[in-house]
């Protein structure tokens, strides 16, 4: 690995840290809900940030468009127009009420590395110094927060969108496919989105660490080793609606004692094995009513792993629990899967340009390796490149809240070791 070719000022580097994290506090004023941060896929807030995109994009030097999938995309080509790209981004949609960083950070850190590493071209305008261009994507919806489906944008990138998502309904009933209309966008061009293998040389997306590793050691930077395999299910426990007040405990079928027996279940099986996280993050109840014993639960559980066979060994034993759980307490329960995905190893050539840009940027031991049990879009863009990753440092590990943080400090260190690890990608033979 060759050493750093960036000659990069303090002054340079603070200021595009600044500017991310102003733009940062700029993004979080556009939401659907006052007081709190929510934005969703295909939405006017959705558009309203894409515009915002566009703008910074162009500001660099950088031709935009937006795709059939509603992602915001800007290329800074290199002087072979037909040369392949290297992508950078993340995502600028979020959950409800969020943090001001998690994927936003990682497009506006993409958009001034840009800034940086560009160069003059013959036509007035800017190119890429390296044989191949540099294209930033604002994917658009990584969460899932609207259509229960996670990383739609970038999958429709991937050449993964399957069809049957456009069946997929929000809270009020409206379909993937009409939201997609509304929004302007043409369903039969989505798969206009999807990139060929030979069109990418990979993508490198910084992020802040949603856990308290870095927190915990003190340190602004890691690479990521892997991102976690994950599968998701909607489970239904069936039991008895009766008279709260008229049933006797040995006469009762109450499927909620039943779910939260189960969800009990899951705390103790994940928290007993190795890089296995489970959740329970939803559990309602019906009918609903005080004095009604509940006839019918439904509940959510998440499961991710740094491998996919310890994550469905895991499964294999939630459901054998389940079944003897509902079996005691004469319930029934069934479960539905509503998404799955394998683990994503990060390629070893991308782990180490980002190693080597942490480097040139952290005065300090050897840079940590982190596996990440978040999910990110490099986990669908891995069907069709190679992909790395570089964490940021995230106050106390929070995330999907009010009070992610990241220190503008961290953002200056983290923009100059993408900058690196991209030289570093440019230099190594293609």
């Amino acid at each position: 690995m060759i050493a750093s070719r960036l000659a990069l000022s303090t002054e340079q580097i603070d200021a595009a840290a600044r500017r991310v994290m102003a733009r940062c506090e700029e993004l979080a004023r556009i939401s659907a809900d006052s007081g709190a941060i929510t934005r969703v896929y295909l939405s006017p807030e959705h558009a309203r940030v894409n515009a915002l995109a566009d703008a910074w994009m162009r500001e660099v030097g950088m031709t935009t468009r937006q795709d059939a999938a509603g992602n915001q995309l800007g290329l800074l080509p290199a002087a072979d127009p037909d040369a392949p790209v290297l992508m950078l981004g993340s995502h600028l949609d979020t959950v409800i009420d969020a943090g001001r960083f998690d994927g936003i950070v990682g497009v506006l850190m993409a958009i001034e590395v840009v800034r940086i590493l560009r160069v003059a071209s013959a036509d007035g305008g800017w190119r890429s110094p390296f044989p191949f261009g540099i294209e930033v994507a604002a994917f658009a919806d990584e969460e899932g927060t609207r259509f229960g489906r996670a990383l739609l944008g970038s999958s429709a990138v991937a050449g993964t969108w399957d069809d049957a998502w456009w069946d997929l309904e929000d809270a009020d009933g409206i379909t993937l496919r009409d939201a997609h209309r509304a929004f302007g966008l043409d369903a039969a061009a989505i798969r206009d989105a999807a990139r060929a293998p030979g069109q990418l040389v990979g993508y490198l997306e910084a992020h802040i660490e949603q856990g308290p590793e870095l927190d915990r050691r003190d340190e602004p930077l890691a690479v990521v080793s892997s991102i976690a395999s994950a599968r998701r299910f909607q489970v239904v426990v069936e039991g008895e609606a009766r008279h709260a007040g008229g049933t006797p405990y040995d006469m009762r079928r109450d499927a909620l004692l039943g779910a939260s027996e189960a969800a009990l279940a899951v705390e103790r099986i994940c928290s007993s094995e190795h890089h296995i996280i489970g959740t329970v993050g939803q559990l309602e109840a019906f009918p609903g009513a005080v004095n009604v014993i509940p006839g019918e639960t439904r509940m959510s559980i998440d499961l991710r792993g740094e491998f996919d066979g310890a994550r469905d060994r895991v499964w294999e034993r939630i459901s054998r629990e389940l079944d003897e759980i509902m079996g005691r307490r004469r319930l029934s329960w069934h479960a539905r899967e509503v998404h799955s995905a394998p683990a994503l190893f990060c390629a070893p050539l991308l782990q180490d340009v980002v190693r080597e840009g942490i480097r040139a940027s952290v005065a300090s031991a050897e840079p940590a390796s982190l596996f990440s049990p978040a999910g990110h879009d490099g986990m669908t863009l891995g069907a069709l490149t190679d992909v790395g990753m570089l964490f940021l440092r995230n106050a106390d590990g929070i995330s999907h809240h009010p009070a992610e943080s990241v220190l503008g400090g961290d953002v200056a260190l983290g923009i100059r070791a993408l900058a690196e690890a991209v030289a570093h990608r440019g230099a190594e033979p293609s």
